[in-house]
């Protein structure tokens, strides 16, 4: 759907929400029914870095398992791969509200936010997922026999990769609330440990575990971007910055 820098009336907006929600649910079916062919590959990939905490092939308990998880594995994939028109459509619904001058960021934003969501869903899946299944799995000790099962195991993943990639997306946020102003690059930076706390309590409410693992490379990573987003704030808003500054003092 072509972008239309525009102000609507408050029925438009609906009517506009409707037309893309269409769109995107037309995608992310024509997905699911593309994928659902390939989930045997699908699981096969999803489960790799956790192949060396596995001992065995993974079990289904339920006659209706089977196809259950074929078609959760069908589902993540078409989110996962259709994202970018997630991404766009969502974006672009908030675009007639914005000024002339606010619009020529919408494609450097879509561009980064795709990147960042897979991104995010990379890194959890190369470094995140084996070391965050081992330590999990080594809670059973000696005292529990671990038999995995098909449908947790890639619970598992998906949800630690959709985390990650959700996560990952906190530079987007950070850099509109200094450019509408919301709260300026200055008290940002001066309460840059304020931000390190909370990056580390979101990263305890997005990963569905308690596995330090998990939640320290999160919260890492997000204390990372933030401070990558800082310093690329400082050079694409430095005029913005100054004009903060000013306010403040006056």
């Amino acid at each position: 759907m072509p972008i239309e820098a525009k102000r609507m009336p408050f029925l438009a907006h609906l009517n506009e929400l409707r037309k893309r929600l269409t769109i995107v649910g037309a995608v992310i079916v024509t997905l699911i029914l593309a994928t659902y062919a390939f989930t045997d590959q699908i699981y096969a990939f999803l489960i790799k870095p956790m192949e060396s905490v596995i001992s065995g092939q993974a079990v289904t308990l339920d006659v209706l398992e089977g196809m259950t998880n074929r078609f959760r594995l069908s589902v993540w994939s078409a989110f996962v791969i259709g994202s970018p028109v997630v991404i766009y459509h969502t974006l672009a619904f908030f675009l007639p509200a914005l000024k002339p001058k606010e619009r020529r960021w919408f494609m450097l934003t879509f561009a980064v936010a795709v990147v960042l969501f897979l991104g995010g869903a990379a890194f959890c899946y190369l470094l995140i997922l084996e070391p965050g299944a081992a330590w999990l799995a080594g809670q059973n000790g000696e005292i529990f026999s671990f038999m995995p099962r098909a449908s947790s195991l890639m619970s598992f993943a998906m949800w630690f990769m959709l985390g990650f990639g959700i996560a990952f997306e906190i530079p987007i946020v950070i850099f509109y609330l200094v450019y509408f102003n919301v709260v300026p690059y200055a008290k940002l930076r001066k309460n840059w440990r304020f931000v390190w706390v909370a990056s580390s309590i979101i990263a305890a409410m997005v990963t569905p575990d308690w596995s330090p693992v998990s939640m320290g490379a999160l919260a890492g990573a997000m204390i990372v971007l933030f401070e990558i987003t800082m310093l690329v704030l400082r050079i694409l808003l430095s005029k913005k910055i100054r004009e903060q500054k000013l306010a403040e003092a006056a």
